[in-house]
């Protein structure tokens, strides 16, 4: 007598060992663009230049190749890579940007400037776009953007425990990741991405475990973004992280943000975390305008220098690379020379203050009205296409929305510098990819 063999509960492991494979073989497609992420790990010089300022980190390198590869892939392919209104939308910013270069009193000197905006607003996020296929390739983008920023958070809050820091206020407790003194926002975007990417997915309508996932992630991210003592970064975040609420539904909105701050208050009031500092630094958000200290002081003089630069050459500004050049005849006496930096391994140094840290004056100022309106125009243009695709995936429109409203925000009290902007052309791409790319409903 026979007896029957079963085989069924071979079906789950073989369908779990297939899903692995299939993310290895998206890995590998995607990997001129996670390469780009991953070696943000290796330090770079220069530090956080400000402006139209390269820094020339192996990542610049990568986001490069990445261009080239897209290039040659599109080469082979013989088909039109973009459609009319990506190619539009994408390539808008090269109006403003070369005119500012041509007009420029100094073209040569705007060259580099030319090719870093260029880089970073066009080419990769183009080159981005064009190497994501579909949603899935979306996920393990926007994951390796969030697993990246876990690893920088970790960095972090070793910095913060262990005394080893930048320098805040006297103490090296300022986590600032594998960046550095020399560029303190730099972890501080790079976990506001990963928490605004966790958060999109968390109230998506991705599987159980995948939202849980996302929400841990979240909550984790958030002690180290307190960490950074950024106060740009915590307002843009918020305000990112409210939209996403809202578009997601007003009552789930109630119930996140009440949740949010039991979470804020059992971290930083019950288990103290920075609390003494943290407080005070959230205080002095509403101190800009009575009593700011000196780093408010001297960006409110930089805005009214890149403001008395426009006025000066209205339509296309003094070009590119040239707010350092006319920053002192324009600034006021209560500029001071520089930022001190120190801690992360790093001594004492004066950092110069080389751009008005707000991206919209800086184009303002070195590429006048036409630059900012085609710059602020592509922005604005891949924030309407977002929305406007809602009904074909809640997870990957809140995804997109919020980085672009995440951004935006920032360009408020930020602008582009230091290693961590070639970071900003990936997530420029990955919202790109859902506002302009050919997506089928969920």
């Amino acid at each position: 007598m026979t007896t029957a063999v079963t085989t069924a509960p071979a079906a789950p492991v073989a369908r779990e060992t297939a899903g692995v494979r299939e993310w290895v073989r998206r890995a590998g497609a995607l990997s001129p663009v996670l390469a780009v992420i991953a070696l943000l790990l290796v330090p770079g010089g220069g530090g956080a230049q400000g402006g139209t300022g390269g820094t020339g980190t192996v990542a610049d390198a990568a986001s490069g190749l990445l261009v080239v590869i897209c290039l040659v892939r599109v080469l082979r392919g013989g088909a039109r890579p973009l459609t009319r209104a990506a190619a539009v939308v994408l390539g808008l910013p090269v109006l403003g940007i070369c005119l500012a270069a041509i007009t420029s009193n100094d073209p040569a000197a705007s060259l580099p400037g030319v090719a870093r905006y260029v880089q970073i607003f066009v080419l990769v996020p183009a080159a981005v776009l064009l190497t994501i296929r579909d949603r899935r390739d979306f996920a393990v983008v926007a994951w390796g953007l969030v697993s990246f920023a876990l690893l920088q958070g970790a960095v972090g809050v070793v910095q913060y425990l262990t005394g080893t820091g930048a320098s805040y206020q006297g103490e090296d407790i300022r986590a600032v990741g594998t960046f550095g003194a020399t560029d303190v926002m730099g972890m501080a975007t790079v976990v506001a991405y990963g928490m605004v990417v966790a958060a999109g997915i968390a109230l998506g309508s991705a599987p159980g475990r995948t939202r849980t996932a996302a929400l841990v992630c979240a909550c984790l991210l958030f002690v180290p973004l307190v960490l950074s003592f950024s106060r740009g970064a915590w307002i843009a975040t918020v305000l990112a992280c409210g939209i996403q609420l809202l578009l997601s539904g007003p009552r789930r909105a109630a119930r996140v943000a009440l949740a949010a701050g039991a979470l804020g208050v059992v971290l930083v009031g019950g288990l103290g975390i920075g609390s003494a500092m943290v407080k005070e630094r959230v205080a002095s958000i509403t101190q800009v305008a009575a009593a700011p200290d000196q780093s408010v002081t001297d960006r409110y003089t930089m805005w009214a220098a890149a403001g008395r630069m426009w006025r000066s050459e209205p339509v296309t500004g003094v070009g590119l690379k040239g707010f350092p050049a006319y920053r002192d005849s324009n600034a006021s006496l209560a500029l001071s020379s520089g930022s001190d930096t120190a801690g992360a391994g790093a001594g004492f140094a004066r950092q110069p203050l080389l751009s008005p840290h707000n991206m919209y004056l800086l184009v303002l100022s070195e590429q006048g009205l036409v630059g900012l309106l085609a710059l602020a125009g592509s922005w604005v243009a891949l924030l309407v296409g977002a929305l406007r695709r809602w009904r074909l995936g809640a997870d990957c429109a809140l995804v997109a929305a919020g980085l672009l409203a995440w951004q935006l925000i920032d360009f408020f009290y930020a602008d582009i510098g230091g290693p961590s902007t070639v970071l900003m052309s990936v997530v420029l791409g990955l919202a790109a990819w859902w506002a302009l790319a050919e997506v089928r409903r969920a």
